[in-house]
């Protein structure tokens, strides 16, 4: 490297989600762009947010998720202008699904109709700057909609050119299996992380027998497993819904870092810090993973980009595993509304 220039990370290495004509090529590593306008308290100017997306695609990635409810609408429209430049390069996904009135979340109402579908879709398309989405998931499952209307719907879409595959988020194994019996499902989207494992058991093996490619949000616990979070952190209550979020009290932070103190500890003798050895961890467990983390700050851009270079061993990977089994997790992961709305 020439003297004065600095060693910024860049990531090369791909992975596909989905199979065949369902099959979306991205970078290993995602950006998940909800937290730079949304339920992350305070957030960064908008044209320092932008700048910091540019600089993600500009390092090689090329999976940017969003969402409709995001703000709501905002968030999307912070994507589309971001990325609008980058978009015969990148794959910007996004999500239909909870009911919104003009800009306004009707809180735990859900609406996955078609005719809704289909103009969520539109507006999407205005907002993302893009002719088709690329992956169009729907965001909960609506127990008032038969998922294979739902499927159908989103087929009709990638007919007509819309939106280009179709995806679920916090679904279970049968919902999988039966909207990708209508319309092939690229990937799953959901909550995983060393201390939210439950799809392991009943959701991979449907992903792996139908070459669906998994989606894993919050893949470092909504920024704890960064370390930087303690009992005295302070969530702002008008816009981080970790402040309503059980793991997040002042009880649960404190018995929950004894994980945190785990992956530190593996990470210490290999060079590495908390939040790249749990993003390996998840790279290291499937091919068909592609985790989404998602910032505000360049530094932590960095660090997660340079988690590609730890490539865990199964024995690593068996280490990791058995030393959080042995700690008991306090604190489910939603309040009991919101799980009422995923599957798992």
């Amino acid at each position: 490297m020439p003297e004065g220039e600095m060693d910024l990370p860049v990531i090369t290495q791909g992975r596909t989600l989905g199979t065949g004509a369902a099959g979306m090529k991205v970078s290993a590593l995602g950006f998940g762009v909800m937290g730079m306008n949304y339920n992350r308290g305070p957030h960064p100017d908008r044209k320092a947010m932008i700048a910091l997306l540019r600089q993600a695609a500009e390092r090689g990635v090329t999976l940017f998720d969003t969402a409709q409810v995001y703000g709501p609408l905002i968030n999307e429209e912070l994507a589309g202008e971001a990325l609008e430049p980058f978009r015969h390069r990148v794959n910007v996904t996004t999500k239909f699904g909870h009911r919104i009135v003009g800009t306004k979340y009707i809180e735990g109402e859900l609406d996955s109709h078609p005719a809704t579908i289909r103009r969520t879709a539109e507006e999407s398309l205005k907002r993302l700057r893009v002719e088709a989405i690329d992956l169009f998931y729907q965001h909960r499952a609506d127990p008032s909609i038969p998922i294979e209307e739902v499927a159908g719907a989103v087929k009709d879409l990638i007919r007509q050119g819309k939106v280009k595959r179709f995806g679920l988020c916090e679904v279970g194994a049968q919902t999988i299996r039966r909207a990708h019996s209508v319309q092939a499902v690229s990937a799953v989207q959901s909550e995983y992380h060393l201390m939210w494992r439950t799809q392991e058991a009943e959701v991979f093996p449907v992903l792996e027998e139908l070459g669906i490619g998994f989606v894993p949000y919050s893949p470092i616990n909504r920024g704890f497993l960064g370390g930087a979070i303690n009992e005295y952190t302070k969530f702002d209550t008008g816009n981080d819904n970790r402040a309503t979020l059980p793991r997040f009290t002042r009880e649960a932070i404190r018995a929950n870092l004894a994980i945190v103190e785990v992956l530190s500890s593996f990470g210490r003798t290999r060079g590495y810090t908390s939040a790249q050895v749990a993003l390996a961890w998840l790279m290291a467990k499937a091919a068909w993973i592609v985790p989404i983390p998602g910032t505000t700050k360049l530094a932590h851009l960095d660090e997660n980009l340079r988690s590609i270079n730890l490539k865990l061993a199964p024995d690593e990977v068996h280490e990791l595993e058995s030393a959080v089994s042995a700690i008991r997790i306090v604190g489910d992961r939603y309040p009991a509304s919101q799980q009422q709305q995923v599957q798992g």
